[in-house]
């Protein structure tokens, strides 16, 4: 009995050191813009390393779509997205100094699911479900590569790489911990402290990371010329498209109501930008 009442004192302290040190290493990616993202992120993984490997992961993505004769099918719709990416990469100098020289790429995909993708250090993927299930004008496809282009600025990737490690390693701690003290296997111990960590850390990161990209994101479209307020009727459309969602406490990804009051408040925000910016193609 004495164990059990030691025991959870002990595994806080370790818990609550491996937080300091995470912690203490924190930077910023990205200048705050008129939106104001500044949060300082934690990061624990090289950016050279998580962009070697999204460069590696992204061609063979396109191999297995160019061998399956679903890359780059529809030429308009091709060069329609490259348009749409040449007027927001160079927005992206509001944000980062370094990423408008990026070795940006950009293919569709033929598909039909609603989805679209920036991989760390420029590389995106449209998929042509998005473009034609919700019938996008330019103005809203721009907000979905705007969002898209977001993550990549903040480097969302490398940090949830850092987290899922640190995660990972709390959990073979916590695991080994609750073995010994309290006698049960290890592996269960281990099961129960990651799911913990990922609802109480991991998936609320991810809804402020999702945050963070339609809010920088919908800058970024103003600034290129496109109508902030298309992220609103965006994303109105893909939740008409969405059933059975679970409680936004348990996703990753913040509830449709909630994401479409923050864009409204937002694109108000960015509209002077919209207006005095170059809407020429």
């Amino acid at each position: 009995m004495l164990r059990r009442h030691l025991a959870p004192p002990r595994w806080c302290c370790l818990l609550l050191l491996a937080s300091f040190v995470v912690g203490c290493a924190t930077t910023r990616t990205t200048t705050a813009g008129r939106v104001g993202v500044d949060r300082e992120q934690t990061m624990l993984v090289s950016s050279n390393e998580v962009n070697r490997a999204a460069a590696k992961a992204y061609q063979e993505t396109l191999r297995e779509a160019q061998a399956k004769n679903l890359l780059n099918r529809n030429a308009q719709q091709l060069a329609r997205t490259r348009q749409i990416a040449a007027r927001l990469i160079p927005a992206t100098a509001a944000f980062r100094n370094d990423a408008p020289a990026w070795r940006w790429e950009v293919n569709v995909i033929r598909s039909r699911e609603l989805n679209a993708w920036c991989m760390p250090g420029g590389k995106i993927v449209v998929y042509s479900g998005l473009i034609e299930q919700l019938q996008l004008s330019d103005d809203e496809l721009a907000a979905v590569m705007a969002h898209e282009l977001a993550h990549a600025l903040r480097e969302h990737g490398r940090e949830k790489a850092g987290q899922a490690a640190g995660i990972n390693a709390a959990a073979a701690i916590g695991g080994a911990l609750i073995g010994a003290y309290f006698g049960i296997d290890s592996g269960l111990g281990s099961t129960v402290i990651g799911t913990v960590g990922d609802l109480a850390f991991m998936r609320p990161n991810s809804r402020e990371m999702e945050q963070e990209a339609d809010r920088v994101g919908i800058e970024l479209a103003a600034r290129a010329g496109y109508d902030p307020q298309a992220a609103v009727s965006l994303w109105q459309k893909m939740g008409r498209t969405v059933s059975g969602r679970p409680p936004e406490w348990l996703s990753t990804h913040p509830a449709n109501e909630t994401r479409i009051a923050d864009l409204r408040l937002y694109a108000e925000r960015v509209q002077p930008l919209y207006e005095t910016a170059d809407k020429k193609p």
